[in-house]
């Protein structure tokens, strides 16, 4: 056991402005299970690359063990996965490698496959036992089951539980509950280290967070109450120094009944002035004092969706023995689906199963299939008007504002609705000037989930949304969902999400290889 020092770390990117982290202290065991969450662009995968060495930063970093980072590039992928596992690392003793991955239900012939032929959560199970067999690391896992099924998504739980001595960046919150006894979170000013999962630091954030809102909204009503006080004495002061000026001066009375000179007028205001000054002064560090403990919250504002007006009693898509295959085999058979007005529906299986095919089908997008050949009956309502999000982002080029543009004039989505659903799930309004290549994967998951919240559609079609996208906007996405109940067929792995919306689940059975 020993400790990762972080010592007034502060680090900011070439050319911004805003600091990434500054003036950052916490320390961490080597022993711990650590889960790492936040919103999307707070500073996670920099962090890690700072543990690493990669960037320059001031303060200081001391730890006695080397870091490694999952995932890493295997430098031939059509190369068995054996030679990458050697690639990794070199000492590695054939049959300890074979004993971890029996843990993680992985066959030994699966080592002497093309890694590139491999599924995801083949690849990753095996560049994950590989890194665990590494003496005295740490390990820094970035992310590892984005595109994995839910069946891999509880193994790679499993496997991680069993472990110790890594940080964890996942918005996945049943796997962070499933394998993490500690929370690393980071939010906009200050990073925090709590003893628990997820839900453990969650809920003590929550009652955090309803405390120090009340204290927030009274400091807010004493600031109001100091503010109106130090207008009111300025107002004050301002009548008295209008009395020495012009004819008021040498005619006014007071209460006495004698005249008032210009000359006692003007020390009044004088010194009524300076009052005001002083008075001002004790009022406005009072002021930057209530300021400055007013709390670092992390909010997530209320959604907006607006479904679209198809509302029947019938199924609005139905359909009956559909089966998929290619030149190379059959993928499914015997599909059947009725999905009704207001249900929300999880297609629910394995990768490689032909889910996102389905989605594909059904959002008329079947020319992106190459090769496929579907059978049997497929009926969907003529009135629909669909929103498809798919899984893949690499289509979107270009700048986003000229992307917003065309979505309002195509399909008449209000651009000022568009880019205020991008600042609730917390997009810095920086990002809207910048190339949509150059937006980060999250980022560009949120640009579509925006744009089809903002489509008055009567069926959304979503395939793996929540990828890349934090906890927040997860949960957001959900509140959305469970408050306005539109049509939906999704592809989505996330359990905690799927048992928050209350979606039905329809088992898509996997039958070969394509």
């Amino acid at each position: 056991m020993s400790l990762i020092q972080v010592t007034d770390l502060t680090f900011a990117y070439e050319g911004s402005c805003d600091p990434v982290f500054e003036h950052v202290s916490f320390q961490i065991d080597t022993d711990w299970k650590l889960g790492f969450t936040g919103r999307n662009g707070r500073g996670k995968t920099t962090f890690l690359n700072l543990l690493m060495g990669k960037e320059e930063y001031s303060g200081k970093i001391t730890a006695n063990v080397q870091f490694d980072y999952f995932p890493f590039q295997v430098s031939d992928p059509s190369a068995d996965a054996l030679t990458a596992a050697y690639e990794a690392e070199p000492g590695l003793e054939y049959w300890r490698l074979v004993r971890e991955l029996s843990r993680l239900n992985i066959r030994e012939e699966v080592l002497f496959h093309p890694f590139s032929s491999l599924s995801g959560g083949e690849q990753t199970k095996i560049l994950l036992a590989v890194l665990f067999l590494k003496e005295n690391n740490f390990l820094l896992i970035d992310e590892p089951t984005n595109h994995l099924d839910r069946e891999a998504r509880r193994m790679v739980g499993d496997y991680l539980a069993g472990k110790k001595g890594f940080i964890l960046v996942s918005h996945d919150r049943a796997l962070l509950d499933r394998c993490t006894d500690h929370t690393l979170a980071i939010s906009r000013e200050k990073i925090t280290v709590t003893r628990g999962s997820f839900s453990t630091w969650y809920e003590n954030k929550e009652r955090q967070d309803h405390f120090e809102r009340e204290e927030n909204d009274r400091l807010r009503r004493d600031i109001k109450r100091l503010t109106a006080s130090a207008r009111q004495a300025g107002g004050w002061a301002d009548e008295i120094e209008s009395v020495k000026i012009g004819k008021k001066a040498a005619l006014k009375r007071e209460t006495t009944g004698k005249l008032v000179s210009r000359d006692y007028v003007g020390e009044k205001s004088r010194r009524m002035q300076m009052r005001r000054k002083n008075l001002e002064r004790r009022q406005q560090r009072a002021i930057e004092e209530k300021e400055g403990l007013l709390k670092d919250i992390e909010t997530a504002e209320t959604l907006t969706l607006f479904p679209g007006t198809v509302r029947t009693g019938s199924p609005v898509v139905r359909i009956k023995e559909l089966g998929l295959s290619y030149p190379g085999g059959e993928v499914f058979s015997g599909f059947c689906l009725e999905v009704m007005p207001g249900e929300q529906v999880i297609l629910d299986g394995r990768n490689g199963c032909g889910k996102s095919s389905i989605l594909k089908k059904m959002a008329g997008e079947t020319e992106t299939i190459e090769r496929a050949v579907f059978q049997g009956e497929f009926w969907m309502d003529p009135r629909l008007k669909i929103s498809y999000v798919p899984q893949d982002t690499s289509f979107l080029m270009g700048s986003l504002k000229e992307f917003v543009k065309r979505a309002e004039e195509e399909e008449g989505i209000e651009e000022s609705l568009l880019f205020a659903l991008l600042r609730k799930l917390d997009m810095p309004r920086g990002q809207f000037e910048k190339q949509m290549e150059d937006l980060s994967a999250g980022q560009k998951k949120k640009v579509l989930l925006a744009k089809s919240l903002c489509t008055q559609a009567d069926l959304y079609l979503w395939d793996e949304p929540l990828n890349y996208i934090d906890v927040y906007s997860r949960m957001q996405i959900e509140e959305v969902i469970a408050k306005n109940r539109p049509t939906m067929v999704l592809v989505e792995h996330d359990e905690r999400f799927a048992k928050n919306i209350a979606a039905r689940p329809v088992p898509v059975l996997y039958c070969s290889k394509k």
